[in-house]
């Protein structure tokens, strides 16, 4: 069933291309059902977080019900970029399948190894610099949390 549901989002990739969306295309299954699908929206939707992988996982979530997904599994046409990667950690997915990886996405014009390359390098190092401010009760949203007995942990 691996190739098949991956097939599925290679095909769904280009006709995503078609329709005016990028060259991806991601699926969401669980108990070998498709709970969501899309293809990259990211200029159709003017949002640069809208790759196929994160509104599959959007679409899941609220199919679902639930912000965890962890009995299911991602099929993608390419390797997930560092964006959708911690979305997959964060949505606690039980595996991924990818069709083409980052270097063949590199080839296409769509080359992430800019980012992996910041991810490593001290915030105010980064090509957009990122400045910490010591500001005074910053941290009370996080005393205000750990004070709630009611929470939903994630």
């Amino acid at each position: 069933m691996h190739a098949e549901f991956l097939q599925y989002a290679v095909d769904l990739a280009r006709q995503n291309v078609a329709d005016g969306g990028g060259p991806f295309g991601a699926i969401v299954v669980k108990e070998g059902c498709i709970i969501a699908s899309s293809g990259n929206r990211v200029t159709p939707n003017l949002d640069p977080t809208a790759h196929a992988e994160i509104m599959a996982i959007r679409t899941a979530c609220q199919a679902l019900g639930d912000f965890q997904l962890n009995d299911c599994t991602l099929y993608t046409s390419c390797e997930p970029c560092p964006m959708c990667l911690g979305a997959i950690y964060w949505a606690r997915m039980k595996g991924v399948y990818y069709a083409c990886n980052r270097f063949d996405a590199a080839a296409a014009g769509f080359d992430d190894s800019f980012i992996y390359g910041e991810i490593p390098k001290q915030p105010a190092q980064r090509s957009i610099a990122m400045h910490y401010l010591a500001l005074p009760g910053a941290g009370s949203p996080f005393e205000v949390w750990n004070r709630l007995e009611n929470k939903v942990c994630y």
